[in-house]
């Protein structure tokens, strides 16, 4: 069991149960704090007002230039390091780290010595509270022990689909997957916000015995911490890892989407018919399979004929195309040769460089693709070359869905792959952030914004412009409430830009009016996401290949009184363009989310930190989604400190309280705080 940190030898202390006790040597160097022994070195230094980041290696000096998501320099700090009395000491503003003569950390807010965190050692014998068990090549499993807290909360790790806001008590696999995104980002009711900087395959353990970060295999622990408030986290954090540029107006709007139009006519008329019927629309997006072959990242002339007059058309008509590119190369693709050649796919330990089946044009059956190795620069460069090429300097295309890009492995053995960056243990997790860099370099360089729709992320994907999306759900209530606490902790994790398949991804019969229900309720909170975008696939649906689509996905598809409760939507979400503008500039300049949860915003409400089921659209809008089939109603948590008021029917109530109001099906509860004005009601 995990000795709780009061139980522990007091600071400076040597603990005669220890096999073999070791005083080791601090020393200060360059402003950081040091401590060496049992040939293991712990290095400390400010990185950032009110944080520092913590490394620490077995067998040798600190390693640098290890792949990770801090940026290259920290922001410019004061500190102080004292060493004496066989402790060492750093303060960096409110943080406070205290070094043991052992070795042990601790990690205290300045102003009145309060422990915020602090390392535990799994046993009084043996191991510490850092384990490095070796995997062979100077690599090893590592593990960081800390302390657990009966009255914390935890909250972060990026986007998953358990339905659990508040993370305490899960263990929480740090690997891509399909809707699971993992993002090591913590943020802390105690008063701490902690990156874990290591793009290894692994997990954390959030147990109620003690919390244990697992590196499946790397070559040194490295971690970021912060003390404050959650909002100082997030701007701390944001700025040591690189914050979102400013979201493209265009994008506030709403993006039509389906699975998936077929030809540049089906896709064409879509768009007209938006507009004849005067409905606000800014984006429709051209899916996959629209390719000639996978990897050949270009439009198939007989079912895209004229890509140039599609955009010129859609164009006039206000609505900008995004094309989907996935990092798949097809062996039938003309570029799969010489990108083979060149090294520019991600290679294997074991077996070819194949790492999926996948169909494709041309075929009656799967084939074996490769995924390029977004973490080679030279990759990267040679795959923008090619998306330049064939979509932004003929038809000027800037937008693109990154789709299947964790990468989509079958199966989805790590331990098998060799990146340019290290062995796939160790590096797995960035490719995400890698393949949304690819576009970030090469559209900045062009001069053009930037936005990526993106399946998967990491901890800095943010600073490449790429929005996330929650991938592939289900389509009923209980996966709507789900979206909540993934979005929120998307939002916790530095990732501003999130939403989710509108009506959800797997099946969905426009006709039925259950789902009709579902896709309303669901259309309302994604009018108020960060992203609002309609996606799907439709009943009736047809197998995986090149001919596929699914059922019609429009607005006009779910019936007259649906279709009339969507149409609201869309034009409530056109008014609030230039406050979500507005709230998106926060998250460009200060590294605010827009989705926030109720805590970012009153920290100093108890209540405030176990609300799931609503959450502030910037700091003026609380939002109550309904989340059950059949409600008319609606009960809902307002956080102590503000006034609300109800924007349908102008109410006011005193936060503190919970409070139930009226929602039949047309009706989203919005409450406005603090007098905010806003147009939510016509």
């Amino acid at each position: 069991m995990t000795q709780p940190a009061e139980n522990q030898p007091p600071t400076g202390a040597v603990s005669l149960a220890q096999s073999s006790p070791t005083v080791g040597t601090f020393r200060e160097r360059d402003g950081a704090l040091e401590w060496s022994g049992r040939q293991e070195t712990v290095r400390i230094e400010p990185w950032g007002p009110d944080a520092v980041r913590v490394r620490t290696r077995l067998g040798g000096p600190i390693l640098e230039g290890l792949p990770g998501a801090l940026l290259d320099d920290a922001p410019a700090t004061s500190s102080t390091v004292k060493i004496e009395d066989e402790q060492g000491r750093l303060t960096v503003g409110a943080l406070t780290v205290e070094v043991s003569a052992e070795g042990l950390i601790r990690f205290l807010r300045t102003e009145d010595s309060a422990e915020l965190l602090a390392e535990a050692r799994a046993h009084f014998w043996w191991p510490g509270s850092r384990l490095y068990t070796a995997v062979g090549n100077g690599h090893h499993r590592l593990e960081q022990r800390f302390a657990a807290y009966d009255d914390e909360k935890l909250y972060g790790l990026g986007q998953h689909q358990h339905g659990r806001f508040d993370q305490k008590g899960l263990v929480v696999d740090l690997v891509q997957r399909n809707a699971e995104v993992g993002i090591p980002v913590l943020t802390s009711s105690r008063g701490y916000t902690l990156l874990w900087n290591n793009p290894a395959i692994g997990r954390v353990e959030l147990a109620h015995n003690g919390t244990r970060w697992v590196a499946d295999s790397a070559r040194q622990i490295d971690y970021w911490i912060t003390a404050g408030t959650p909002a100082d986290g997030q701007r701390r954090y944001s700025a040591v890892t690189g914050r979102t540029p400013m979201l493209p107006e265009w994008a506030a709007g709403f993006w039509q989407c389906k699975l998936r139009y077929r030809t540049q006519d089906e896709l064409l008329g879509v768009a007209r018919e938006y507009k004849r019927r005067g409905l606000p629309i800014s984006a429709i997006v051209c899916d996959f399979f629209h390719w000639t072959h996978l990897g050949e990242w270009k439009f198939d002339p007989a079912e895209w004929p004229d890509p140039a007059a599609m955009v010129r058309e859609l164009a006039e008509l206000g609505i900008k195309l995004v094309v989907s590119v996935w990092p798949s190369v097809s062996p039938l693709s003309e570029n799969h040769p010489v990108m083979e050649q060149r090294g520019y796919f991600i290679g294997t330990q074991y077996g070819p460089m194949a790492h999926a089946d996948w169909p494709d044009k041309e075929v009656a059956s799967t084939v074996q693709v490769a995924f390029y190795d977004a973490t080679n620069p030279e990759a990267r460069q040679f795959v923008w070359s090619k998306i330049k090429e064939n979509y932004l300097d003929p038809y000027g295309i800037t937008a693109f869905w990154l789709d299947a890009c964790e990468p989509e492995l079958k199966p989805g053995f790590a331990e098998n792959l060799r990146y340019w960056a290290g062995p796939g243990l160790e590096v797995g997790n960035i490719y995400p952030a890698d393949n949304a860099r690819t576009f970030h370099e090469g559209l900045s360089a062009e001069g053009e914004e930037v936005i990526t729709l993106n399946r998967s992320a990491w901890a800095g994907s943010q600073r490449y412009g790429a929005a996330l999306w929650s991938g592939d759900i289900g389509t009923d209530f209980p996966t709507l409430r789900r979206q909540i606490a993934a979005g929120l902790n998307t939002a916790l994790s530095g990732i501003p830009w999130w939403n989710t398949d509108i009506g959800g991804f797997h099946g969905g019969d426009p006709s039925d009016p259950a789902y009709q229900e579902v896709m309303v309720r669901w259309f309302q909170f994604g009018a108020l996401s960060p992203l609002m975008r309609l996606h799907g696939f439709r009943d009736p649906g047809m197998p995986l290949g090149p001919e596929m689509t699914g059922g019609p996905n429009e607005v006009w598809s779910y019936g007259e009184r649906a279709g009339a409760v969507l149409e609201k939507y869309l034009r409530l979400r056109e008014r609030l363009k230039p406050y979500v503008l507005d709230v998106m500039r926060e998250a460009h300049e200060e590294g605010l989310p827009p989705m926030r949860p109720l805590f970012l915003e009153f920290p100093d409400d108890p209540a405030a930190w176990s609300v799931d089921d609503a959450y502030l659209f910037g700091a003026d809008l609380l939002v109550a989604p309904v989340l059950t089939a059949g409600a008319t109603a609606r009960t809902t948590y307002l956080p102590a400190g503000a006034t609300w008021t109800d924007a349908w029917t102008g109410t006011s109530y005193e936060g503190g309280t919970t409070v139930t109001v009226d929602a039949p099906l047309d009706r989203l509860p919005l409450f406005l705080r603090d007098g905010a004005r806003l147009p939510v009601a016509e």
